[in-house]
């Protein structure tokens, strides 16, 4: 990470200094963020960056969550966590997912395993698919807002009452809050965002609701202290018995905990799981009776819960005018089963998506149009997902489920580790006219980071962890094959247009008073070994002079690392005549260009940016 830019300060770098410069007066703000769940916090995390926004976020809890709820975090999640500077903290905690075993009838009245499969495919992510309790995301979540530029923290004990739309321009929307003092507080925002969760009330404001069908399938969670002679109960285990019915088996964080999702009855047409009346006790002896022959003996029940399996998801999630002020994110417009592990990274992916547009626009970065982008992407994600749940939840619960199962999760195991979203082109997403250039980085696809090895220190790194959750923009240029940096080279050559023409989008959408990287990050990739070439005859755009005393940034250009995996042969790209990739705020692939596609490049930008210089 770099820091001791405007000078040196002591102490930890992941404190930043303290840059209040938004408006004071908490009853007018820019985004209130309704909810302190996964996709609550993620937005606000993200929106904590900017000391030039004012956020107010709240929850009708009396605090911060301690234990239960979700647990999966997929490959993507932890990609995400990278760029908000907390994936090596979960690592460390977590759970990692490395097998998944498959558990059927033996024919002799018990259990045999007759599957056993590596959980995430290699090269489909450089993180691990992990485990750890919700609450822990949330709190380095909130550690993240803490330390932040405008120090930010929840409002707790308050409840959204009220919600409408105002004719004041600058705030058109207002919010009546309850407090935990009987006082009502009204607060007025330019946008609001509700991460609810399934009972919204901003989603109800909003005259949406939930659409979609139960299974009338009734399913049990427990995360237990246990003693046990099942053979597995450290590993991810899908476990169907002849008679008593199913069981996962996930393991928790700590070496000890493991979370048990248990099949019970089918639920009739009137009934809801609160009226079976679920107990910790029933659950423990429904899963000794499927792990039978095999003894389960549970010391302590930490949590526990009754569900009823459903997927859900609403129409659209903004209040669908032109200019949409009030969204919808998380299990307040779409809900899934636990067992296919999305329902909160599917949720903390809608707020990813929505906080850099939000921020974009606040900061006059961006038109207003953008924020439309937000439902159309992400409505459309969520309903593929939710159909790939609900046929993931069947095939668990089938006759045949522990060898369907397995065929299925082999199939499918891109969505569970939460990589294969692809959005549809757009304004923020070109088409694939020049994809075979990079026939590894897909277009409307998430950056799939590769090593690399960086030039000025020789240090191995991967290169998308470069992407932060910052709100900028990354421009990617990879190196032809004789391209060293030379002055008649393709990186010279589009370095050159970048800084000096009038219609480079760094010109045009970067203000004077800002370093030349604050809205578009510039990086460059070369196929030579990190030997054969000399720093300070790079162009002078990729050794920016920055911040208070102009000093020079040393980490924009990198080499491929033939040691472990060389990004231009793993990635499929074109090493003759060079290329240059886009990719969003929230890590995604805007465009894939040839290097000297200047006029596409310029094109791209413009569907969406507002300039702030005159050219």
């Amino acid at each position: 990470m770099q820091y001791h830019l405007n000078g040196y300060k002591s102490g930890s770098p992941d404190i930043a200094p303290s840059e209040n410069h938004a408006p004071s007066n908490p009853n007018k703000v820019d985004v209130l963020i309704v909810g302190c769940g996964p996709a609550g916090l993620t937005l606000a995390a993200q929106l904590s960056a900017f000391p030039d926004i004012a956020v107010r976020i709240l929850d009708s809890k009396p605090g911060p969550l301690t234990v239960g709820q979700a647990d999966g975090i997929a490959c993507r999640s932890m990609e995400m966590f990278e760029a908000f500077g907390f994936a090596d903290k979960v690592r460390r905690e977590a759970y990692w997912v490395n097998e998944t075993v498959f558990w059927r009838p033996d024919g002799n009245k018990g259990i045999t395993r007759t599957g056993r499969i590596q959980d995430v495919e290699d090269g489909l992510s450089e993180q691990p698919h992990t485990i750890l309790n919700q609450a822990r995301v949330h709190d380095f979540y909130l550690e993240t807002m803490k330390n932040a530029p405008n120090r930010l923290e929840p409002d707790y004990n308050q409840t959204l009452v009220s919600l409408r739309k105002s004719d004041f321009a600058d705030h058109p929307v207002t919010a009546d809050i309850m407090c935990a003092d009987g006082e009502t507080e009204t607060i007025a925002a330019r946008y609001v965002v509700g991460c609810d969760g399934a009972r919204s009330t901003v989603r109800k404001v909003l005259g949406l609701s939930l659409r979609g069908t139960a299974a009338r399938q009734l399913w049990g969670v427990m995360d237990v202290l246990a003693v046990t002679d099942f053979p597995d109960v450290r590993l991810k285990s899908a476990v169907q018995s002849a008679s008593a019915g199913s069981l996962l088996i996930i393991p928790r964080e700590g070496g000890y905990m493991v979370r048990m999702y248990i099949e019970l009855d089918a639920l009739a047409d009137d009934e809801r799981a609160a009226d079976r009346n679920v107990s910790p006790d029933m659950l423990i002896q429904k899963a000794q009776a499927i792990l039978a022959p095999y003894h389960l003996d549970v010391k302590n029940v930490v949590w526990w819960s009754a569900y009823e399996i459903g997927q859900r998801v609403c129409e659209r999630f903004d209040d669908g005018t032109h200019d949409p002020r009030i969204f919808i994110a998380g299990d307040a417009c779409h809900t899934h089963s636990p067992k296919a592990g999305q329902g909160m990274n599917v949720s903390m992916a809608d707020a990813y998506n929505l906080g850099w547009k939000l921020a974009s626009v606040l900061r006059g970065q961006a038109a207003p149009d953008l924020l439309r982008t937000y439902s159309s992407e992400r409505q459309a994600k969520a309903q593929e997902l939710i159909e790939f749940d609900r046929e993931m939840a069947h095939i668990f619960s089938t006759t045949s489920a522990s060898d369907v199962f397995q065929r299925y999760f082999s199939k499918h195991a891109r969505y569970t580790a939460g990589v294969e979203t692809r959005y549809d082109p757009s304004m923020i997403v070109g088409g694939d006219t020049h994809q075979a250039h990079a026939i590894g980085f897909r277009v409307g696809t998430r950056f799939h980071s590769v090593p690399v090895i960086r030039l000025a220190d020789a240090k191995p790194m991967h290169l998308g962890h470069v992407i932060k959750a910052d709100g900028r923009w990354r421009l990617f240029l990879f190196a032809g094959q004789d391209d060293t940096g030379q002055a008649d080279g393709g990186i010279a050559a589009i370095a050159k247009f970048l800084a000096e023409h009038p219609a480079s989008p760094i010109k045009l959408y970067t203000p004077h008073e800002m370093d030349r990287d604050a809205v578009i990050d510039l990086r460059a990739v070369f196929q030579q070994p990190h030997k054969d070439l000399a720093f300070d005859e790079m162009p002078q755009l990729l050794r920016p002079r920055k911040g208070r005393y102009g000093l020079v940034d040393y980490e924009k250009i990198y080499c491929a690392d033939p040691k472990t995996e060389d990004i231009f042969d793993s990635r499929g790209i074109s090493r003759s005549t060079g290329t240059m990739i886009i990719v969003r705020p929230d890590q995604y692939i805007a465009q894939v260009l040839p290097l000297n596609a200047t006029a596409e490049l310029c094109a791209t930008f413009a569907a969406f940016m507002q300039p702030v210089n005159a050219t």
